[in-house]
């Protein structure tokens, strides 16, 4: 069921409140959980992280020791965290630390304390922000309607096969690699095969998802030599199952259809100023007058927009 969306607004626009729109307009396709891939200004040094913590009785023990881990890879906190807490047993937050020695070495001791504490994502442009409930509901708690930026990604999701907590929701960052993020409608029925050989790499998951898997092999794949546009296109062939994904870094976003291209994704856009769903009546909350749509539903479809100056294809 599920449902994605792609926005990129050009310059830093109000994109916090349109993949709100987008992801309202699709919440009947799932509410356990939404989130959204922010793409804001980027840092010249220091990342963002986003992320939560299982149990809001313990956060106190748990950034201390969070900060030990920063602080042995020779970060810290360029300021005091963000937590936001409500009903729920979980907490979230968003924090600014300062460039580790070695991010993979840094993101690897992190994760040491994901039983507790998780960061979700990690970037100088990128911040998902990922909670329950629908659209409405998680951009009231974590104020996503102002948030500003070029280009983003949105998922409604129905959670069939694992929790509905937020480390289980999408969007997915492409740990270790920051700043890459993915929304997936589908499912990857070769998932356990990739995950082996993608863990004998070195990479670790930290859910049992497949769309964590999926930004991760198309990472390591650019990590390996391939453009995006390349990685996307020998994922139709070398991917099994029935997916529709989108993928972003801070040039842009790129999406495939597997090659049977069962899950819809329509686009309009104009001029650079694009809106991609699962729906053509969500991306009309975006442009409301007439205009034409791309439906992609052909077999073996990629397809690359860039932003701005960092434009990488058309």
């Amino acid at each position: 069921m599920c449902g994605i969306a792609g926005r990129i607004v050009g310059g830093n626009g109000v994109l916090g409140r349109n993949l709100v729109d987008l992801m309202d307009a699709q919440e009947h396709r799932g509410a356990d959980s939404t989130g959204f891939a922010i793409y804001g200004p980027i840092r010249d040094n220091g990342y963002v992280l986003r992320g939560m913590g299982f149990d809001k009785t313990k956060i106190d023990s748990d950034l201390a020791d969070f900060e030990n881990v920063l602080r042995d890879n020779g970060s810290d906190y360029l300021n005091n965290p963000d937590i936001l807490t409500d009903e729920n047993a979980h907490y979230c937050f968003r924090m600014e630390i300062s460039d580790p020695k070695e991010l993979i070495a840094w993101v690897h001791d992190a994760d040491m304390l994901s039983d507790r504490i998780e960061v979700q994502s990690c970037g100088r442009s990128l911040e998902i922000i990922k909670d329950i409930g629908g659209a409405s509901a998680v951009a009231d708690k974590h104020n996503v309607r102002d948030m500003v930026g070029t280009h983003g990604l949105g998922h409604a999701r129905l959670a069939t096969e694992s929790s509905v907590l937020p480390n289980a929701s999408h969007p997915f960052w492409a740990r270790p690699f920051s700043d890459v993020a993915i929304v997936h409608n589908g499912q990857i029925t070769d998932y356990f095969t990739w995950r082996k050989k993608l863990e004998r790499k070195g990479y670790r998951f930290l859910t049992g998802n497949d769309s964590e898997l999926i930004a991760v092999w198309v990472s390591d794949q650019m990590k390996s030599g391939l453009t995006m546009q390349q990685a996307l296109t020998n994922s139709i062939s070398s991917i099994d199952g029935v997916f529709t994904y989108m993928i972003a870094n801070t040039d842009g976003i790129g999406f495939a259809k597997d090659r049977f291209a069962m899950k819809p994704l329509v686009v309009m856009d104009r001029k650079g100023d694009l809106a991609m769903a699962t729906e053509e009546q969500a991306v009309r909350r975006i442009f409301e007058d007439e205009g034409e749509v791309t439906n992609y539903d052909g077999p073996s479809m990629t397809a690359l927009w860039g932003v701005g100056n960092r434009s990488i294809a058309a």
